[in-house]
């Protein structure tokens, strides 16, 4: 921001002149003043250059982040073969091994169901009335009794009541009537495997008839054991941290074997953002560099870049970055090398997780979580540090530039006003200059022709 010299409208010959005076004394005025709109453009050029960089070093941190992600899934999956037969999913609450797994379903096996009795009062409207007119019912699920008072006296009241009592069934409403002569039926499912006995009693009768009798679920793994496992659920753990869906009869084979796509895809972001950054600091070194040329902050960055590329750690075949596929070309960028990556993630998982570590102790996710958040720390990390500097910096250089308008305007009003009534008194004595030169000038006209 600048300030313009104030202008008056003089009489005298001598305005232009007083005029000029008072631009001259502002423009002098105004060198501090300019200096300070120099020094606060420059400071805003390089809180949005420190933007840039900051959003480089989140980018970076963000795939560490899904790094750690990836790495805390133990980089292991499990694949079924014929997923007709089963499915398969990887507890990562368990650790799990890499291996195959050989398993037989002898059968799905199937719940228990109950149907409401025959000769019960026919309902039409299960929304009105109900299989009895009972207030009160007990329902009984492999010897465990449990209370039920249904909201209303009609059928759905019943059905919800049924679902909401944790009694492990589930029940529903089926009509088995025409479409023009409903009559609608309690049916009841087990939510277990297996000859699960169900009744419901309103107090006076059983209401319930068994449709149909479950069976528990059988399988094998590897062959074993001989007489086959039943379990009254399809859901089984065939390993630790290995959880199985039982889908259908058959034999098929499951494989738990290292998985680095979700890690290579991190690392590929990880190099991405490095070398975007490396990028965007290059733009602030040599001669025509970007707003923070010479700034020490700019070395302290690139430092850090440096000393995430070169974490080392871990045993066997992974003890750095450089055994994962990862190294430096000759412009100072990292390549990512993915299929020796693969190769050693597949041949090397341990290996692979004891140099990544989870994030937190020890391990390369931890030692570059702690480099990164003492950068990008929103409370004292080097780029709020820098950026809060650099704020009271540009609030001090307004502050001055507000103080300084303010004496140069005070100054310009001073000044108008002293040349104002200089420009009047000049206007005044050359006016009376005027009138004397004509007046001398008309005497001397008279005596030219009184001679």
């Amino acid at each position: 921001m600048g300030t313009s010299a104030a202008t008056f409208n003089g009489s005298s010959s001598y305005a232009a002149d007083l005029q000029q005076a008072i631009t001259h004394a502002v423009a002098i005025a105004s060198i501090p003043l300019n200096q300070l709109n120099t020094n606060v453009t420059s400071l805003q050029g390089q809180s949005k250059e420190l933007t840039y960089l900051q959003n480089g070093f989140v980018y970076i941190q963000n795939a560490i982040k899904s790094l750690t992600a990836a790495a805390s899934g133990g980089n292991l999956a499990a694949s079924v073969a014929d997923s007709t037969v089963a499915t398969a999913t990887l507890n990562s609450s368990a650790a799990a091994t890499p291996g195959t797994y050989t398993l037989n379903v002898i059968s799905t096996g199937s719940p228990t169901t109950s149907l409401s009795n025959a000769g019960l009062p026919t309902v039409s409207d299960p929304a009105a009335t109900s299989i009895s007119t009972s207030s009160s019912f007990t329902l009984t699920v492999n010897g465990s009794s449990v209370t039920l008072n249904p909201s209303t006296n009609s059928l759905n009241a019943l059905a919800q009541v049924i679902n909401s009592s944790g009694a492990g069934v589930s029940a529903t409403v089926i009509n088995l009537g025409s479409p023009s002569a409903p009559d609608y039926h309690l049916s009841l499912q087990s939510a277990a495997l297996g000859n699960i006995p169900i009744q419901l009693n309103d107090g006076s009768q059983d209401l319930l008839s068994t449709l149909s009798t479950g069976s528990q679920a059988q399988y094998q793994v590897d062959g074993q054991p001989t007489t086959p496992i039943s379990s009254d659920s399809r859901t089984v753990t065939i390993a630790p941290g290995l959880t199985v869906n039982l889908a259908g009869t058959g034999q098929t084979t499951i494989t738990v074997a290292g998985d680095s796509s979700a890690t290579a895809t991190a690392i590929s972001s990880f190099v991405s953002g490095y070398n975007a950054t490396v990028d965007e600091l290059a733009t602030n070194r040599g001669s025509g560099g970007g707003a923070l040329t010479g700034q020490s902050i700019i070395f302290s960055l690139g430092q850090t870049l440096r000393s995430l590329a070169s974490l080392s750690g871990g045993t066997g075949a992974v003890t750095s970055f450089a055994d994962l596929g990862l190294s430096f070309d000759g412009t100072g960028h990292l390549t990512f090398d993915q299929s020796q990556f693969s190769s050693v993630s597949a041949a090397h998982p341990n290996d692979l997780s004891a140099f990544l570590g989870t994030g937190t102790g020890s391990g390369f996710l931890a030692s570059a979580s702690g480099i990164l958040d003492g950068v990008t720390n929103s409370s004292n990390g080097l780029f709020e540090s820098q950026q809060s500097t650099i704020q009271r910096r540009i609030t001090a250089d307004n502050q001055q530039i507000s103080d300084t308008q303010d004496r140069i305007t005070t100054m310009q009003n001073q000044l108008t006003a002293q040349m104002s009534a200089a420009d009047a008194l000049l206007s005044t004595l050359q006016s009376q200059v005027t009138f004397m030169t004509q007046l001398f000038q008309a005497q001397n006209a008279i005596k030219v022709s009184g001679g």
